[in-house]
């Protein structure tokens, strides 16, 4: 079985002129940056755009990145700069707004307002035992069937949380990554992952006939 490359193998590879490095990245990345895209931009296609950006944006400035932060943080880093830029040009062709653009957090969601217990969550921020314990109950949701449901849920979250939860733990960013792509303080990325993980919670619990 051959040897799966790390980001930084990848990367001294594309630095080289290997063009066949650039396309196990963006095999390995598109998919999570267009879904990332879609949390901040109003449609696919503009998603797509702002993805399509993002590589041309790496391509244009390997030589540049010093590496202070992992390649993948580099990528949705610059993902939100192109997402910006995206949905507000869509915005002004439209006349209207798109909710959850990277910016300032609306007040609901920077607030110090009751969150998730923390005693849920290690030091890391992962939860200490899964959402839900499957075990318990006689008429088990299969991952199959909760797929499905657990993107409407994903779905229903306010964009921020939205953004945070997904980059935590969909991609496996950290948080001081997660603050360092959307560019919130510390503080605010634990209230939004919070926020956001109990909301889900709720709704699996929910699913799940625990009420």
């Amino acid at each position: 079985m051959r040897r799966v490359e790390t980001d930084a193998e990848l990367l001294g590879r594309l630095r080289d002129g290997d063009e066949d490095a650039f396309v196990i990245l963006v095999g390995r990345y598109q998919q999570p940056m267009l879904r990332f895209a879609r949390t901040m931009v109003p449609s696919h296609a503009v998603a797509e755009e702002a993805v399509q950006d993002t590589w041309m944006g790496v391509v244009r400035g390997i030589e540049q990145f010093e590496g202070r932060s992992s390649l993948r943080t580099w990528l949705f880093r610059i993902l939100v700069n192109r997402a910006r830029t995206a949905g507000s040009s869509e915005r002004r062709s439209r006349g209207g707004g798109v909710p959850g653009s990277v910016g300032s957090l609306p007040a609901d969601e920077t607030d110090e307002g009751p969150a998730v217990d923390p005693s849920f969550f290690d030091t890391r921020g992962s939860w200490i035992e899964p959402v839900v314990r499957w075990e318990e109950h006689e008429d088990r949701l299969d991952a199959a069937t909760l797929a499905p449901f657990l993107k409407a849920a994903m779905d229903n979250l306010p964009p921020r949380q939205r953004q945070v939860v997904l980059l935590r733990d969909l991609e496996g960013l950290s948080g001081g990554e997660v603050c360092d792509v959307l560019g919130v303080s510390p503080g605010n990325q634990r209230i939004l992952l919070h926020r956001g993980r109990s909301q889900l919670r709720r709704e699996l619990e929910t699913a799940v006939g625990k009420g």
